[in-house]
């Protein structure tokens, strides 16, 4: 649950910033969310939240 929170508030983070620097504009952020929510609602759901989690894994497991 805490992983696909912090996603969510860094996706959601990098949308802002896209918007703000003009490279998306609202319309194009809506698409993109809905189709986010749309997105889990298919059979792709789980292997793309198995992949999120495997990446945050291994983004975690790097030690400096």
């Amino acid at each position: 649950m805490a992983v696909s929170v912090s996603a969510v508030v860094i996706l959601l983070a990098i949308t802002i910033m896209l918007m703000r620097f003009g490279y998306i504009r609202g319309g194009s952020a809506l698409v993109c969310i809905l189709l986010g929510f749309f997105l889990a609602s298919t059979g792709l759901a789980p292997a793309i939240n198995q992949s999120a989690q495997a990446l945050a894994h291994a983004v975690s497991a790097i030690r400096f």
